[in-house]
């Protein structure tokens, strides 16, 4: 029965893999960064590792709006080049 209801789920990740690959792991890789950063903040604060965070964070937001562009998904492309912007912004910042 729950495999029924995933099915629909399953094929559109079977679909998503076989349209580009390439950019199905590089998605991956940066859900993966995201959940990563997001435990390291979690287990980390008040004192997070901001120096090294913000550099893998913004490796991440950069492969998603690779990813969006290649979709041609405007939203999530203008979505995380602001991110992207931003963080960078906060970054450079923090080091000089």
């Amino acid at each position: 029965m729950i495999l029924d209801l995933l099915r629909p789920t399953f094929e559109w990740i079977k679909d998503d893999w076989n349209s580009n690959r390439f950019r199905f792991i590089v998605e991956l890789g940066a859900w993966a960064i995201s959940i990563g950063c997001s435990i390291t903040m979690a287990l980390t604060v008040p004192h997070p590792p901001l120096l090294a965070l913000y550099p893998v964070w913004i490796l991440g937001c950069s492969m998603y709006a690779w990813a969006a562009y290649t979709r041609k998904s405007f939203g999530m492309l203008a979505n995380y080049l602001l991110l992207t912007t931003i963080d960078t912004i906060g970054l450079l910042r923090m080091v000089l």
